[in-house]
């Protein structure tokens, strides 16, 4: 039976988000995978890798996986309202809607995350809230349909625990022994919490920039009251 998977790809998206996931699911049984955008047009992430859609958002099937990476380009994306309204189409048919990252804030843009739990990147966990989401500080939370990841690398991790839910346990077993994926980093600095406070530094004044203008955004779209960065 075929599974028709669709990846959200724009520009400034964080590849990682994307092709993570994409390699987890790309190997399941069925699969038939799209790279969905507004035009086929290649497009650069955020750190200049150039990727290829495979499907305009207009000619898209009705998808059984919709999943929204993040990214820098993710500010833009939630005032697109053409992806906008196509997220919207997909969630009404779609067996589980997805993201990884920020993308979550787009999921929240189009108004799917009322009432819901969900989680996203740590330096923008905060504006979930903002959207009528229920914040969960967890590396993959499920609501029903719903199935979000946190930042980046968690990417693999929800895919796969999606992956066992599509094709049962030892399926997802087998993607992730293929993938050899036994995380044994060499520092304990991916979240602030365990991070030192130089880590912590540099990345508030990396990501300040863009954690202002996504304030703005978020407050524009929603009318809510955005909290400043706490971090």
């Amino acid at each position: 039976m075929t599974l028709r998977i669709g990846l959200l790809v724009f520009p400034g998206v964080q590849q990682l988000d994307l092709t993570a996931p994409y390699e987890v699911f790309a190997a399941l049984p069925g699969a038939e995978m799209h790279l969905v955008a507004a035009d086929l047009a290649p497009v650069r992430s955020t750190t200049g890798l150039v990727l290829t859609p495979t499907t305009r958002l207009a000619d898209c099937p009705d998808l059984d996986v919709v999943c929204v990476p993040g990214g820098s380009g993710v500010n833009a994306l939630m005032r697109d309202a053409t992806a906008l309204a196509f997220l919207r189409r997909q969630a009404g048919t779609a067996r589980h809607l997805t993201s990884v990252c920020t993308g979550a804030l787009v999921l929240g843009a189009a108004g799917l995350l009322r009432g819901r739990r969900a989680t996203t990147h740590w330096a923008a966990h905060d504006l979930l809230p903002a959207f009528g989401a229920i914040p969960v500080r967890e590396r993959v939370v499920r609501d029903g349909a719903l199935l979000t990841g946190g930042g980046v690398t968690a990417g693999i991790d929800f895919a796969l625990a999606l992956a066992a839910e599509i094709a049962g346990e030892t399926a997802a077993h087998g993607i992730q022994l293929a993938l050899e994926y036994a995380p044994a980093p060499p520092f304990a600095a991916g979240h602030p919490d365990e991070a030192p406070e130089a880590a912590r530094a540099a990345a508030r004044e990396r990501l300040a920039p863009s954690r202002r203008e996504r304030e703005r955004i978020v407050a524009e779209i929603t009318g809510a009251e955005v909290p400043r960065a706490g971090w």
